[in-house]
């Protein structure tokens, strides 16, 4: 196929209507009829990327193979389209900006006044067609980040406006994402504020091609003509979005709505083939259908916001499938994590997963955890900060320095088990010191996670500041810790695990980042298969007698 086919979808009315999942849904299925696709995503917010938001503020910051800070929106373009995302497929206002200030500071626009248009315009749409250009794919879906009307989106719009009119006809497309609410007094679905929506979005100059309706109820024909009269689409592109039970659901949904038909006729593209769904619907038939169940403790600093931990939460959905189990997933804060709680918190888990954070609230929870876990014979999963909590209680409590710590906790602690790299530490920018992307790790036969993965050399993605200080290996590893993954060039230690127990294993990296439907994470699924095998011990014994 010679041209690049776009697809840009935009919400109105609300946020958190899930503009993600039905782009990422909507791509599964045109992947699934043999097109090449890709998602990217343009965030209005002026940060030049998310890695310096806290959680509270935006949810994860995911991070891609090439050490891009990106959106979590990307975490699900991946997981539905087991194809990794890069840099390109999340774009900022602050990085269109910084590029064009950058620009005019080199005296690229000739002394021209610069301006939102067309400066700021013309970098949005050679960002938007970056993927496209590249030759590598048929159709790019581009999600706007917030909703029409918001003043931070208008250049974005702007930029929309003027790609659809540059590729002509059949090239380009809009799907409007839209609430229709269900008033419970009058008893009926209202149609007026996507109306009103689709209104705002025809006064920037776009006329939407097709609404997605995110809905409590079922649309009724008459419903849909009146949609599609008075927002000026056609019936059958007037798409039912009902809440699903799982976000794996939509994908189907879409396709018995028949979205991606309509997106294919109204680009020229044949719509021939049926999708192959069949590995996806076996994932969510053992889904839905699991043999049995386990409670799995996701101790964190942030956990009153799911979607802080939303790869994390995903990859157990994946794992669980993947084991036939249902993972009850129990969000537990470490800050209130103490001697007199901890049993009651962790005692009747089948395992705990220590999450990544940074900073030194909550460490001292995440350490009584680690404790509990190692004394207890409880299956342990440690990631990134959690590897490093994992480390330090070791150090404390096995090897007997008290003291131990990290210097992101105590930059004057004796025992620095977990420090900076020494080239680092004369960099003041808060993203200039981190360790990002995929980075290679070899590992040792006769472990764990050598068991799990089934070969000896991995890539897998980092955002960290903080090492296992090598000073302390000798030590550790005599005590008992073992160092299975070493970075084959920095010498740096990426896994540590604890061989006399059943399944105790810390991680610098972050393995969720890569779990997807497809491929669920081998070590999520080791861990999950840990924490069955513990479920089936007699409750009573476990705690008590350190099994």
């Amino acid at each position: 196929m010679a041209n690049t086919k776009y697809v840009f979808v935009t919400g109105g009315v609300s946020s958190s209507l899930g503009k993600g999942i039905i782009a990422a849904s909507l791509a599964k299925l045109l992947q699934a009829r043999g097109y090449r696709v890709t998602i990217q995503k343009l965030d209005p917010y002026i940060n030049v990327d998310p890695g310096t938001l806290n959680p509270y503020e935006h949810g994860e910051c995911y991070v891609t193979d090439d050490g891009a800070e990106t959106d979590l929106d990307l975490g699900h373009y991946e997981r539905f389209l087991n194809t990794p995302t890069s840099q390109a497929n999340n774009v900022t206002t602050g990085r269109i900006y910084q590029s064009v200030i950058q620009k005019e500071r080199r005296g690229e626009f000739l002394g021209k006044t610069v301006q939102v248009v067309p400066h700021i315009t013309n970098e949005i749409k050679e960002r938007i067609q970056i993927l496209g250009k590249s030759g590598a794919y048929d159709i790019v879906i581009t999600e706007i980040g917030g909703t029409v009307g918001d003043i931070e989106s208008l250049p974005y719009i702007e930029a929309v406006r003027q790609l659809k009119w540059e590729l002509g006809d059949n090239n380009a497309l809009v799907i409007h994402l839209t609430l229709i609410p269900y008033l419970s007094a009058a008893g009926e679905l209202k149609t007026k504020p996507t109306q009103h929506s689709v209104k705002t979005l025809m006064e920037s100059g776009i006329k939407a091609d097709i609404l997605v309706c995110r809905t409590e109820h079922k649309l009724s024909d008459d419903l849909r003509k009146k949609l599609a009269l008075f927002c000026n689409v056609r019936q059958e592109a007037v798409i039912e979005s009902i809440d699903a039970s799982t976000i794996y659901d939509v994908p189907n949904l879409m396709l018995q709505e028949g979205l991606d038909k309509v997106v294919l006729k109204q680009l020229l593209l044949q719509d021939d083939d049926e999708p192959n769904l069949e590995k996806w619907n076996k994932f969510l038939q053992r889904h839905k259908n699991p043999k049995c169940q386990v409670t799995i403790g996701l101790i964190g600093k942030y956990v009153e916001l799911q979607d802080s931990y939303k790869s994390i939460l995903e990859a157990f959905i994946h794992a669980g499938a993947e084991n036939e189990v249902k993972v009850n997933v129990v969000s537990i804060h470490s800050e209130y994590i103490t001697n007199d709680t901890i049993e009651n918190e962790i005692a009747h888990l089948d395992g705990v997963l220590v999450a990544p954070g940074f900073g030194e609230r909550g460490t001292e929870g995440k350490i009584k955890a680690v404790q509990f876990a190692r004394e207890n014979k409880l299956p342990f999963f440690g990631i990134c900060l959690g590897m490093q909590m994992a480390v330090i209680e070791y150090s404390r409590n096995v090897l007997g320095l008290k003291e131990a710590t990290s210097v992101e906790v105590n930059k004057d602690t004796p025992h620095p088990v977990i420090d900076i790299m020494e080239e680092q530490k004369s960099i003041t920018d808060m993203g200039g010191t981190m360790r990002l992307g995929a980075w290679d790790c070899e590992l040792v036969e006769n472990s764990k996670v050598f068991e799990a993965y089934g070969k000896s050399m991995i890539a897998e993605r980092h955002r960290h500041r903080y090492e296992y200080n090598n000073k302390y290996k000798e030590q550790l590893e005599n005590a008992g810790l073992r160092t299975t993954g070493v970075n084959p060039k920095t010498g740096l230690v990426e896994i540590v695990e604890i061989p006399d127990h059943p399944w105790f294993v810390g991680v610098q990296y972050h393995p969720e980042y890569k779990s997807t439907v497809a491929n669920p994470h081998p070590l999520f699924i080791a861990f999950i298969r840990a924490a069955v095998e513990y479920s089936k011990k007699d409750k009573s014994a476990k705690v008590s007698q350190g099994q």
